[in-house]
């Protein structure tokens, strides 16, 4: 069993370094205890698992798949030492993390930061990017997403935090264009906008009426950072995530447009693997993501 241990141990550090020297300096031991070890393990699972060039190794799609697999075993296996040698029930391993771009830059990336700074076993993989991932796959622990995107197959979805989205603008551009009084005074004014959405804003008042606002933007992007930024800069009226302008309202850098008025509440929502344990660095990230978003 410790041999077979060994040889998963070796086959991810491969991977990981991309070559048999850097696995050899990692785990202190020969090149040729490297090499023989990937050898015999090669062998007895029946099938190539590394892609050898003369400049790199890399994962064939089979090595992929037990990548994904020794991962989960070994870090298993590592949490139970920790339990046992101190006590503690610690994360270790790596926490693999996605995230929407603006959101996990601004939200995602300090839990994460202050999670490896806490847990010294614990070493963390953020992924931003604005696409739904398959976390059912195992390459994934924890997708966070905003919106009632619904588990799919084997996920398991968990709400953080609801979302409110509002409309904000710079003082110095309602100082420039002024406020707008009621929502049909916003196709008069300068509209940024996010993608390539072009449908009416959908805004909500307290008693829950809904008015449907055409929403015809000068500016657009496809990146949430920049519609932040051109609000914060006066060129216009930007329908945003309260969450992500809160500190910007807080500090008078950014003000509530119509505060009557609402675009409804989107959730914040956590996808990860349906299993039946969920690993301790999962349920430490989820615990303190609520936290910062409360």
């Amino acid at each position: 069993m410790l041999d077979d241990l060994n040889e998963l141990r070796t086959f991810r550090q491969v991977l990981t370094h991309g070559s048999l020297t850097g696995a050899s300096r990692a785990m202190g031991v020969s090149l040729a205890v490297v090499s023989k070890r990937l050898a015999t393990l090669e062998k007895r699972v029946g099938i190539r698992l590394v892609n050898r060039t003369t400049r790199s190794l890399s994962a064939t799609e089979e090595g992929e798949r037990l990548l994904v697999e020794v991962d989960r075993a070994l870090e298993a296996i590592a949490q139970g030492e920790e339990l046992l040698s101190t006590g503690r029930d610690e994360p270790v391993g790596t926490l693999r993390v996605s995230a929407p771009v603006s959101f996990g830059r601004r939200h995602v990336a300090p839990v994460v930061g202050e999670l490896v700074r806490r847990y010294p076993q614990l070493a963390a993989s953020l992924s931003l990017d604005d696409r739904l991932v398959d976390v059912a796959g195992g390459a994934i622990d924890v997708a966070i997403r905003i919106g009632g995107h619904a588990a799919a197959g084997s996920a398991a979805m968990r709400k953080l935090a609801n979302n409110r989205r509002i409309l904000v603008a710079a003082p110095a551009y309602l100082n420039r264009r002024g406020a707008p009084a009621t929502p049909d005074d916003i196709p008069s004014q300068d509209l940024l906008r996010y993608g390539d959405a072009t449908g009416p804003w959908r805004l909500f008042d307290a008693a829950g009426q809904e008015q449907l606002v055409p929403a015809a933007a000068r500016l657009r992007v496809d990146n949430g950072d920049a519609v932040h930024d051109w609000c914060i800069a006066g060129l216009g009226i930007a329908l945003k995530s309260q969450i992500d302008v809160a500190a910007d309202l807080r500090d008078g850098t950014l003000l509530h447009v119509l505060p009557a008025w609402h675009a409804g509440d989107t959730p914040i929502v956590a996808l990860f693997p349906d299993r039946a344990t969920m690993p301790r660095k999962t349920r430490v990230f989820l615990d303190a993501m609520l936290a910062a978003l409360r």
